[in-house]
């Protein structure tokens, strides 16, 4: 279910800091900051939990994560659309029941994580992922989508994942992750 782009908050973008880097990603961490740090997130009834080591220019590793992207974790590059995106963080993981968002489980390499996909009615994918650990959940990091071979693999993932609980099954924050930790212990 498409969320209406009038529901999130504004978009953080470059321009709006006349094309000055280090003043438009100050005030995307000061969101993260706030959405994260002084006021802690929840997903369903778990409260998010985050990496602030091995710290990135003073900021928490998680920021670094949720705004950079590449492999290889030394070499990560700024993405200008992760960074734009940050005000949507928290709003699309608090939200899923009451938005419609898509979020389901995703397995790899050993790790436990939950995908929460946010669409919007003009066509942006953003996407949040959590790390479900036996006793905590973690918020691990975010991205945009914006190529068709992106979304037709993580619609795939979600519709597998879908078949293998049940296609009218319908899990809560809570139960998915009530799950993911049994699993774990």
């Amino acid at each position: 279910m498409a969320v209406a782009r009038e529901q999130l908050p504004e978009l953080i973008c470059l321009e709006d800091y006349h094309g000055n880097y280090q003043l438009f990603i100050d005030a995307v961490y000061a969101v993260f900051e706030r959405d994260f740090i002084t006021h802690k997130a929840t997903f369903g009834s778990y409260q998010l939990k985050m990496k602030y080591h091995p710290a990135f220019q003073e900021r928490a590793y998680t920021f670094y994560h949720m705004t950079h992207e590449g492999d290889i974790e030394t070499d990560r590059t700024p993405d200008l659309r992760r960074c734009e995106r940050m005000p949507w963080a928290r709003p699309t993981i608090e939200n899923v029941e009451k938005y419609g968002i898509r979020f389901w489980e995703q397995e790899r390499n050993g790790k436990h994580r939950v995908c929460i996909w946010l669409d919007t009615d003009d066509g942006d994918n953003y996407f949040v992922i959590l790390d479900v650990r036996k006793t905590f959940v973690l918020l691990w990091t975010a991205f945009y989508a914006d190529y068709s071979h992106q979304l037709r693999k993580k619609e795939k993932e979600y519709l597998a994942w879908k078949d293998s609980v049940g296609k009218d099954k319908v899990m809560t924050p809570d139960e998915l992750v009530k799950d993911i930790m049994y699993r774990l212990s």
